[in-house]
């Protein structure tokens, strides 16, 4: 089953959660010190907030799968898009362990079609010391700067 995911770059998390919380009329499924995560279900969307996008508002979109056929049914659509897809494969993002693949769509906004295989203690397998200068999932073939 497929998830619509949007992530959001704000500044101030505590406040955000807050309001996103009233929102949703739920608390997030996941609080780190710089990134939360709801899980609806209605509408089904996984919605993240972080402060480590450097900029406020939509960082990038995305779609999560939970059967890796299906991620490969959405990355050859990609591919068939002709858009440039990066498939990163494996790797640690939000804290997560996932496989993705990337694309920016005609407008430039970053898409991700992923599958996440169980939490991760990093944001991106890094320490959390290394993590400021490269905040963003987004790999940076897909970017003009570091961000998304």
């Amino acid at each position: 089953m497929k998830r619509f995911h949007i992530h959001v770059g704000v500044k101030d998390l505590n406040q955000s959660i807050q309001f996103y919380s009233t929102l949703f009329g739920q608390k997030p499924a996941k609080v780190k010190e710089d990134y939360a995560k709801w899980m609806l279900e209605d509408p089904r969307i996984n919605f993240a907030i972080s402060t480590r996008s450097g900029k406020e508002g939509l960082d990038h979109l995305g779609m999560q799968v939970d059967e890796q056929h299906e991620l490969a049914e959405i990355s050859e659509r990609l591919k068939k898009a002709d858009l440039g897809v990066f498939d990163e494969g494996a790797t640690t993002c939000c804290y997560s362990e996932s496989s993705k693949a990337w694309v920016k769509d005609p407008a430039g906004i970053a898409w991700e079609a992923y599958q996440t295989m169980a939490d991760a203690e990093t944001f991106n397998g890094k320490a959390q010391i290394e993590t400021t200068a490269n905040a963003c999932c987004a790999p940076k073939t897909l970017t003009k700067s570091s961000c998304c």
